[in-house]
């Protein structure tokens, strides 16, 4: 095969951050996907509608800056905390423009200290809120218990916080975000009910030994931090399984290079710039190409309850090469596997 056209793909985890941030790589992803879930843990982080109505417009300020891209639709979501209260999801989904409500254990990763400390202790309300409106919580599938090795809070988040939610809200519509283990796969693969996960290209592609390779290779470190073989193999199979539980979201996290490359770096990979040549790569490697287009384009609006894209996206087959660097504001940002080079490349958008 030396070209595929699949219905335009969605990113259901999008970091796009704000400012001259935003203005320097909401194009990237406008211009491979039609729509994305934007996360909303900015500082401070958007826990209100009309948060999030202001920062779908400073996006959409955003890409009117940059001339020639197709058509993109932000789609928000809110910031759940110990405080938010029922009225505010309703609220939230009768705008029309909010369709998610993101989890972040208090302390789980970048900008969650203001997450959630006591989920069905001190969210009941907002959680029967959502279960009514039918919006989905979006979960950071991590327990934060400094007692548990960072390699194992998927594993015991399932175990601690999943099954009990899921258990209290039979009827809630969740995705477990970015799923990193065999764990998560089989969990999600074999629950009951309204449950569906993203996968991110780089926990598809690298295992750990990928952030040690050489030396600390900062601009492989994200969390949750990418897993043994064995997890990564996993990974693969759900994504190309054609099961509609299972679709894409890159979690793509900009930071700029001075603070991947210090002391204590940001955790985040970026990947908007090049995410389908990314994901066509994993497809192609598993023999599974024909099913790239449900798990990119097709899984996550039949989840959320949207209607497909009508438009296209073109890949063909050709060597593209990811830049070192690309502008970041006054800085720069390192893509994920910078300077290696890839067998498929965006053509038509």
């Amino acid at each position: 095969m030396t070209q595929l056209t699949i219905t335009r793909p969605d990113d259901w985890h999008l970091h796009l951050r704000d400012g001259a941030a935003l203005k320097a790589v909401v194009a990237d992803t406008a211009r491979q996907f039609a729509r994305a879930i934007i996360m909303p843990n900015l500082r401070p982080p958007v826990t209100t509608t009309e948060q999030a109505l202001a920062y779908r417009a400073r996006i959409e300020a955003a890409l009117r800056e940059h001339e020639g891209l197709p058509a993109f639709t932000p789609l928000m979501t809110l910031y759940l905390t110990d405080n938010t209260t029922a009225d505010e999801i309703v609220r939230a989904h009768e705008s029309g423009q909010v369709y998610a409500v993101k989890l972040y254990p208090a302390g789980a990763t970048t900008n969650s200290d203001a997450g959630v400390t006591d989920l069905l202790g001190k969210c009941t309300a907002a959680l029967e809120a959502l279960q009514r409106c039918g919006m989905p919580l979006l979960v950071h599938g991590e327990v934060t218990d400094p007692r548990i090795d960072v390699f194992d809070r998927e594993a015991v988040f399932v175990e601690r916080v999943m099954q009990p939610l899921r258990r209290a809200f039979p009827e809630l519509k969740v995705v477990f975000e970015h799923i990193t283990t065999k764990d998560g796969a089989e969990y999600v693969r074999d629950a009951e009910g309204p449950i569906a996960a993203t996968i991110t290209p780089q926990h598809l592609l690298y295992n750990r030994n990928a952030i040690f390779q050489g030396g600390v290779r900062p601009h492989w470190y994200c969390l949750p931090i990418l897993k043994r073989e064995t997890h990564r193999q996993a990974l693969v199979e759900a994504a190309t399984s054609g099961s509609p539980r299972f679709f894409l979201g890159t979690d793509s996290a900009p930071h700029a290079r001075g603070l991947k490359e210090h002391a204590c770096g940001c955790a985040g990979c970026y990947t908007a710039l090049h995410a389908m040549e990314l994901y066509a790569t994993v497809f192609e490697r598993a023999g599974c190409l024909d099913r790239l287009e449900g798990f990119a384009s097709l899984h996550g609006p039949d989840f959320y309850g949207l209607p497909r894209n009508t438009d296209t996206l073109t890949l063909r087959r050709e060597t593209f090469t990811i830049p070192d660097e690309v502008p970041y504001g006054d800085a720069t940002l390192v893509p994920l596997a910078a300077g290696e080079s890839l067998e498929w490349r965006v053509v038509h958008y």
